[in-house]
């Protein structure tokens, strides 16, 4: 699955050339260079998708907007949803288009039954945690040379309870396919172990317990709306030096007040697609490998509008050229 930008700056998604095995067919001499050391495509906010149109604000959000959305909940609500959808490929739809970082807001509402967690970006999702685990479980058993990095993060309403919960579902789900913490592995001693997926969780005391659990992995977040901003952000952590270890580039530009009440009719959609053009010409001069400077996880929104996956994906040959 894929798509492209049409003249109106539209989403339309398309057939294209598929990147569901890229890491299989890399090259084998990157199959002993270490995953932080490879350029690795992922996509933000992963499962806003299947943002539930009934569901509540979230609890983390201003009280004002949550007063708001009881009030006037026909204006907020459908204005919530258009500046908190970030993806429109489902989760095995980015696998497919090549995504292996997937970034998962996790939560439980205050609504909602004992266990049942979601997902969450302002909203909750349709969609439960535990079933989404299961079918990127699925995807991986057909692709049984593919690495994924789930990034679980947020945890809105956790209690310990509920993280033992969300750790024994991944354990349960995910089984013998788990790289437990320590040096960062290769492609080909993951496939030596059977291993296929890295899990980095956001809460140290849950991380401490429980071996198969990988330390948050850091996130460069801009927090701009224009393009240009944004990569002098980026081009600024470049110039501090990479993380040691997994680590995260985020090419997704944010809203703010100002420019949500500038552009009424407008949607974080609207607002990202006509500045892909600049954000994809900045991936591609990107450079993986251990040096300062270098990238790792490249992670954007609307991850399927162009060939944001194969241009990602490509730059892992500039470690062939030395």
């Amino acid at each position: 699955m894929g798509g492209q930008l049409s003249a109106s700056g539209s989403f339309q998604s398309l057939p294209c050339t598929t990147n569901a095995d890229w890491m299989s067919a890399l090259c084998p001499l990157l199959w002993d260079v270490p995953l932080h050391h490879l350029s690795i495509p992922g996509s933000h906010d992963t499962m806003t998708y299947c943002l539930n149109k009934n569901s509540p604000i979230s609890q983390t959000q201003s009280r004002l907007l949550q007063l708001l959305d009881k009030v006037l909940p026909c204006v907020t609500h459908p204005l919530v949803l258009k500046w908190s959808t970030t993806q429109v490929l489902n989760v095995t739809e980015q696998l497919d288009a090549g995504v292996r970082y997937l970034d998962l807001r996790i939560a439980h509402m205050l609504i909602g039954s004992e266990k049942n967690l979601h997902f969450v970006h302002m909203v909750y999702t349709t969609v439960l945690v535990e079933d989404t685990l299961t079918e990127i479980s699925e995807w991986l058993e057909s692709h049984p040379r593919e690495v994924v990095i789930l990034a679980c993060r947020n945890f809105e309403g956790m209690t310990e309870d509920l993280h033992e919960y969300l750790v024994a579902c991944i354990k349960n789900i995910f089984g013998d396919m788990l790289c437990p913490r320590g040096e960062v592995p290769t492609l080909r001693q993951l496939w030596a172990r059977g291993q296929q997926v890295i899990v980095s969780y956001e809460e140290a005391s849950v991380v401490s317990r429980h071996a198969e659990l990988w330390p948050g992995i850091p996130y460069w977040w801009g927090d701009q709306v224009k393009a240009e901003e944004l990569i002098r952000y980026l081009e600024r952590m470049k110039s501090c030096g990479r993380p040691g270890g997994l680590f995260v580039a985020g090419i997704n530009l944010t809203e703010n007040l100002a420019y949500v009440l500038a552009h009424p009719a407008g949607s974080l959609r609207k607002m990202t697609l006509p500045r892909l053009p600049c954000l994809r010409a900045w991936v591609r001069e990107q450079r993986p490998g251990p040096g300062a400077r270098c990238t790792n996880v490249i992670a954007g929104d609307f991850v399927g509008a162009d060939s944001f996956v194969g241009d990602v994906v490509g730059l892992n040959a500039k470690l062939l050229r030395g």
